[in-house]
């Protein structure tokens, strides 16, 4: 478990993220935000004894707000409030999420509009989203590495989705011709993956 310090760090939350909600609460409201490794599972336990949240996080009775996937990485944000956690992951109270997307091929205007404007798939037409293209992200080098096909070029997008459909941003750019290489959350709502390494977690008190 790598923890880091509180000092230095780009961190973005409002206390109004807190809603009133049936269920009891915490004295306390507790949030670890998590950059989750490559190849983690989302749950603290696993009977196939692959890695999981709680190889790096100590944290008791903290849950996951929302998943994300074994093969995705980035910002996993996670509360023992279970108010919280419900408005993060409910796709009915429209939290942004925001990725970082490396897809082969190079994204055409078209393709972007798509991506915006939605897309069918088999479990339904996605809501409207955020999509731009943005120049390659200052992050870690992945590990294991992606696979590129030589003389096939790559690019970045940004993409903020509104809802949670299973593996969303991979089935719809894989919809587009644009297969995803590489995925990386960099925000949910109001919480921020700042500058936090692979396996990095920190906590925040509301």
């Amino acid at each position: 478990m790598r923890k880091t310090s509180p000092k230095n760090r780009n961190f973005t939350v409002k206390k109004s993220a807190v809603n009133k909600s049936k269920r009891p609460e915490p004295a306390q409201v507790e949030v670890v935000l998590f950059n989750k490794p490559y190849d983690v599972l989302c749950q603290f336990t696993d009977d196939e004894n692959r890695k999981t949240l709680k190889d790096f996080i100590d944290v008791p009775n903290v849950y996951a707000a929302g998943r994300l996937d074994k093969d995705s990485e980035g910002l996993l944000v996670l509360t023992n409030s279970g108010k919280l956690q419900h408005q993060l992951a409910n796709p009915v109270k429209k939290q942004g999420k925001v990725y970082w997307v490396q897809v082969e091929g190079l994204a055409t205007k078209r393709q972007i509009e798509q991506l915006q404007n939605g897309v069918q798939l088999k479990d339904g037409m996605t809501k409207p989203a955020k999509v731009r293209l943005i120049d390659e992200p200052q992050v870690w080098p992945r590990n294991p590495p992606i696979r590129e096909r030589q003389n096939i070029p790559t690019n970045w997008l940004e993409i903020t989705l509104f809802e949670g459909k299973n593996r969303q941003v991979r089935r719809m750019t894989a919809h587009v011709g644009l297969p995803t290489l590489r995925l990386i959350r960099s925000q949910i709502a109001d919480y921020k993956l700042g500058d936090l390494q692979p396996g990095e977690w920190h906590k925040l008190i509301l």
